[in-house]
């Protein structure tokens, strides 16, 4: 959509030592100091000087996802070493973590050890992500690791939306957006990424790592291929991401294929050539992304010192996301952080709702895809979501809601946020809007705790903001549409328009 003239531009690993019985409540750490920089050559070096391990062995493992039960009792299992994206069934996978160990150890020590390396450089838990090692990839090596200290996001207080629009107390906005690439894709691709660096020091078959996208996930990819020297091979649709994100893997040296196709097009071709080629599949298929992705949720948590929201609504896609979250806060239960979890909202755009359709047969019908329209929410316009047996479990289990917004109320809900300070993507747009009306319903309560999940920064949605303020947007209002004013270059006239401006603005007050 071609933009306004008004805003036109020129073209252009160290480790905890072990609890006595009962479990420490403070995790011992060695404080590393130095007076001189022959100390250490990097963090790497140090992570290996002052290195201690647990005496119980955490262990990981794929196993058929049961999205039922999630029956364990199977005994099929793979390592998180083989290559493999489906169970002998063809159904997803998921990543099992040995329970019984991280049971050794009890709640308050991991509060402990969680909150002793948040903020820090020690490699590599500075990252918000690695941070949780243990929980994520308990057995990889930190040399392995992939990492740009991803996460620790910021839980931000929408003091002034929430009340004014919401009449809320208690909103806050999760900006996983504010990340290394600006997106929550970073919280899964340093995992996998770190994965494949490890399969690929063990001679694996892995000659590069491949993904489809709609713009974030190829970005991740592409940035933590660089970092580690991995070839990246990226299949996006042609004509249907912003600028913003087609530079990202063009700018970190990807592979680009512009396919002339939807994602759920380019999703299945990838499938196709991963089946046949060396390359290792990188899209939420597979199950190793949704490690990082769930630190979202314990982050939220830590965040709160260790108090559970009420609600957390979740924009989604391709779906992988909503059950991230879940298991995340269910590992927290689990393991006697917290008592409870909050319930789950998951918001799609209504031109690509097929869980939001599926939710309202009451679960009963069979799943139907569907064919995804153009949507300005465009990283989760798709209609044929792998992960969705994964979000049908997860809302199931945390009493969970599906919401839908219009293209009218995502950009409105985006508009009003942003001129509150905040400065969001569209997919917060329609997390918002879903709120909205799960206020308005009465669903969610004016006291209730709420945290919406931002998942991408807002620069990397400008044309749509430029549309918008423009009011170049066909069909819709753009009711909070904020041009400039065009004004002569004299005195008197600039003198006017702000007089003119400042009464409107005093009047509410008066």
């Amino acid at each position: 959509m071609a933009s306004s003239s008004l805003f036109q531009s020129p073209s252009f690993s160290l480790k905890p030592q072990a609890p006595t019985s009962p479990p420490s409540p403070k995790p011992h750490f060695t404080t590393i100091k130095c007076s001189s920089s022959k100390c250490r050559d990097n963090i790497r070096d140090d992570a290996h000087r002052h290195n201690t391990t647990h005496p119980h062995h955490f262990s990981a493992k794929y196993v058929p996802f049961n999205s039922s039960s999630n029956d364990t009792s199977s005994s099929e299992s793979y390592s998180l070493d083989e290559i493999v994206y489906r169970s002998q069934s063809g159904g997803l996978l998921d990543v099992q973590h040995d329970m019984s160990a991280l049971k050794n150890y009890d709640g308050r020590y991991w509060r402990d050890l969680f909150d002793s390396r948040l903020g820090k450089t020690t490699w590599p838990y500075g990252s918000g992500v690695w941070s949780k090692k243990e929980w994520v990839l308990p057995e990889i090596d930190s040399d392995d690791i992939v990492s740009a200290f991803e996460g620790n996001s910021n839980l931000f207080w929408a003091e002034r939306y929430g009340k004014q629009v919401l009449s809320m107390n208690e909103l806050w906005v999760k900006h996983c957006g504010i990340s290394h690439t600006g997106s929550f894709k970073d919280l899964g691709m340093t995992v996998l990424v770190s994965q494949v660096n490890r399969l690929r020091k063990m001679n694996r078959p892995v000659v590069g790592v491949g993904c489809a996208s709609t713009g974030d996930t190829s970005a991740a990819l592409s940035a933590y291929c660089a970092a580690a020297g991995i070839p990246s091979i990226v299949f996006l649709p042609a004509n249907k991401i912003s600028m913003a994100q087609l530079v990202q893997p063009i700018a970190n040296g990807a592979f680009v294929l512009s396919i002339d196709t939807d994602f759920d097009g380019c999703m299945q071709l990838i499938r196709e050539v991963t089946a046949e080629l060396p390359i290792y599949l990188a899209n939420s298929l597979n199950s190793l992304r949704l490690e990082g992705q769930k630190t979202a949720a314990i982050e939220i948590l830590q965040q709160f010192d260790w108090q559970v929201p009420d609600w957390v609504i979740v924009p989604g896609g391709n779906l992988g996301n909503i059950y991230a979250f879940y298991k995340g806060f269910h590992m927290c239960k689990d393991l006697g952080l917290v008592d409870r979890i909050p319930r789950l909202v998951c918001a799609q755009a209504a031109n690509a709702n097929p869980l939001y359709l599926h939710y309202k047969s009451g679960w009963d019908e069979e799943f139907r895809p569907v064919k995804a329209n153009t949507t300005f929410a465009s990283a989760i316009q798709i209609g044929d979501p792998v992960s969705i047996d994964r979000a049908v479990y997860a809302l199931k289990k945390s009493d969970g809601i599906v919401e839908e917004a219009t293209e009218e109320e995502l950009m409105d809900a985006m508009a009003q946020a942003d001129s509150t300070g905040m400065f969001i993507c569209p997919h917060t747009g329609v997390a918002l809007a879903a709120l909205i009306k799960l206020r308005n319903k009465g669903v969610i309560g004016a006291t209730e705790r709420t945290v919406v999940v931002s998942t991408a920064h807002g620069l990397k949605f400008t044309q749509a903001k430029i549309d918008y303020h423009s009011k170049e947007i066909p069909d819709l209002a753009c009711r909070f549409a904020n041009p400039p004013v065009q004004v002569k270059a004299d005195f008197g006239s600039v003198m006017d328009v702000l007089k003119k401006y400042l009464s409107k603005s005093e009047a509410p007050r008066r």
